[in-house]
């Protein structure tokens, strides 16, 4: 049965914490385990759903063409802004294959943002501010999901698609987007070494997802975002 996905739209949140919700889509990329949690079966892949949600929020016609919006992308500069992280901070490792980039509003990249903030709070440093951005353009292309209703991926919810039942918190923490970040932020720095594996290993590693090498591919965008906004 063909779908429109037109009304699935979620409404551009206007406020950081705001969490959206889109009824009837499924979750999206990965599904966000608790940091000590063990890998189980996980569907095969997003709903059809929430694809068509996601490429219909962030400028996208379902054809795949893109549509004039004044939305940025965040596209990388060839020269580096004064007291901004070099390419080699931010990306030490080199990029791991083909990259993708979707186009930003506003609220994603106050999401951005915020997770960049976390990040120096905790003291991750530049380089986990770029894993935790490309973990959340993963999970939910930087916006802040609330429950999606039948359609969700189990109980994810939130920028990291982080899951109550599994030890991340409330569904009031986890959308967030400061909590979830710290969250997020906090299982990074459990896992070995992560400041010299590669973003993917890194990601996955707190994450648990079914998609382990889709992280990879938003490298450049999240360290673009975060050379912007460091």
């Amino acid at each position: 049965m063909k779908l429109d996905f037109t009304g699935w739209l979620p409404a551009i949140a206007k406020d950081r914490r705001t969490a959206l919700s889109i009824a009837g889509v499924a979750a999206l990329g990965g599904l966000a385990f608790g940091p000590a949690a063990v890998a189980a079966p996980l569907a095969t892949g997003p709903h059809e759903g929430a694809r068509a949600a996601i490429d219909l929020a962030t400028g996208k016609s379902r054809q795949g063409v893109t549509v004039e919006s004044g939305l940025t992308t965040g596209s990388p500069t060839t020269e580096v802004p004064a007291g901004k992280p070099s390419t080699d901070d931010l990306i030490p490792h080199g990029l791991e294959g083909a990259q993708s980039r979707v186009p930003l509003d506003d609220a994603q990249v106050a999401n951005a943002k915020a997770i960049i903030a976390e990040a120096k709070r905790t003291g991750v440093g530049e380089r986990g501010a770029v894993i935790g951005v490309a973990t959340s353009l993963q999970e939910s292309k930087l916006y802040n999901l609330g429950h999606l209703g039948a359609y969700n991926d189990h109980d994810s919810q939130g920028l990291f698609q982080q899951r109550p039942s599994s030890g991340w918190g409330t569904p009031e923490q986890i959308t967030d987007p400061g909590y979830a970040s710290r969250a997020f932020f906090g299982a990074l720095k459990n896992v070995p070494g992560w400041e010299d594996l590669p973003l993917t290993t890194a990601a996955q590693t707190v994450q648990v997802s079914a998609y382990p090498y889709a992280y990879a591919q938003w490298e450049q965008q999240a360290a673009d975002l975060v050379q912007q906004h460091w």
